[in-house]
């Protein structure tokens, strides 16, 4: 394997083990020994590894002081090989008749492991809420192990990775590059009449097209699109209806580089937009500029969440749900990174290097209206990751 050890690693070697120390310290803090990482993000973020396998059972287990390695199954080592910088010896996979059994799971081989390397005591953590972790393979692994205790730790990577390095915010900038891609193809070829898998096929041809400098990764979301009274409706994909005159369509999309995205939604109408369309365009673009300017260090996340809601109140509005969430690095089936939510809850402090997506989308009963913002956070207010033109858009 050593011809293609690491040949898509991402970042430089020290940013990965500095990302692996700052874990260690976070699992010190929580008692952890051993902490079992299921969650695909978590797990490129802390080695680089990346590949389309997480539809079968696959983790990090990282220790307190050294222990790091991949677990996953046999035909995804060459994948880890490729790209992480891990030896050979933390390599470690699973045989093919463990995929998708009824009378075995990969977790119970894990637990072999474990043993095998002596880390089958102490106080283990293991992300249990999480998309990529089962009731039965979190339960055998601990019924695997009884010399261990075993605690939540669902969300302790995810919070590592708050605060990006200039690494990482360039690469969400590449990702804002190609969404501005998308949305000049958007404009160039969406008309009455078109498909809207028609207009999704182009959505997607740019989005994977890229720029010369940059391609486009596949996103964690799918194009949400919805249109007409439809529009009422925030997370629709497409069919093959066509797009009406005198209509206006909602696009909720984003740019992605090297799995970090760049999140944007705009809408567009065909023909004049009714009074209601201007009405909400004109509050939306000032709270835009609202956040932005709050999006400070020190700044808590719900107090740009109530300056939120007292601008849209006093134009008469209401919204009912979080305008806005940490993003980053991310897989299938949500770019959120899970932590920090702009609610009216959220006490944590804004840092400089954060990254959100400003979501002040707003739906009604027979249309919606969405003009949000990718940014990062820093001692001069928010900076957007891209530059697609901030208006409603209109044919």
């Amino acid at each position: 394997m050593s011809e293609m050890k690491a040949s898509r690693l991402r970042f430089e070697v020290a940013e990965y083990l500095a990302r692996q120390a700052k874990t260690r310290r976070a699992m010190i803090e929580q008692g952890l020994d051993l902490l079992v990482i299921a969650d695909p993000s978590n797990i490129c973020w802390l080695t680089g590894y990346d590949a389309w396998s997480f539809y079968v059972y696959q983790c990090v287990v990282i220790g307190a002081d050294s222990e790091l390695f991949w677990f996953g199954r046999g035909i995804d080592a060459p994948a880890a090989h490729i790209t992480t910088n891990l030896p050979d010896e933390d390599i470690v996979a699973y045989p093919d008749h463990y995929v998708q059994s009824p009378d075995v799971h990969p977790t119970e081989y894990l637990a072999q492991v474990l043993k095998q390397r002596q880390l089958d005591r102490g106080h283990i953590g293991a992300e249990m809420d999480n998309y990529y972790q089962t009731y039965r393979g979190m339960h055998l692994l601990m019924e695997c192990l009884p010399d261990a205790t075993f605690a939540d730790a669902t969300a302790l990577v995810n919070w590592q990775r708050a605060i990006k390095s200039p690494a990482e915010i360039g690469y969400m900038r590449r990702a804002g590059e190609v969404i501005e891609e998308v949305y000049q193809r958007v404009l160039a070829v969406a008309e009455p009449g078109m498909r809207k898998n028609d207009l999704i096929a182009e959505i997607l041809h740019a989005a994977t097209r890229g720029t010369p400098q940059t391609y486009g990764d596949y996103a964690a979301i799918q194009p949400l699109i919805s249109s007409g009274h439809e529009a009422c409706a925030c997370h629709l994909t497409w069919d093959d209806k066509p797009l009406q005159h005198n209509s206006g369509i909602c696009l909720e999309l984003a740019g992605a580089h090297h799995r970090y995205h760049c999140p944007v939604s705009r809408t567009l109408h065909f023909g004049p937009p009714p009074k209601k369309y201007r009405d909400i365009e004109a509050v939306i673009l000032d709270a835009i500029d609202l956040v932005l300017d709050m999006c400070r260090p020190g700044t808590r996340c719900c107090e740009i969440a109530d300056a939120f809601t007292q601008h849209i109140r006093r134009h008469g509005y209401e919204k009912d749900n979080r305008c806005g969430y940490s993003i980053g690095l991310s897989y299938p089936p949500d770019w959120g990174e899970r932590t920090m939510s702009l609610r009216d809850f959220d006490d944590t402090e804004l840092q400089e290097g954060m990254c959100f997506h400003f979501m002040p989308g707003m739906w009604f009963d027979d249309w919606g209206f969405e003009i949000t913002e990718s940014l990062t956070v820093t001692p001069d207010g928010g900076q957007v990751l891209s530059q697609v033109p901030r208006h409603l858009f209109v044919k």
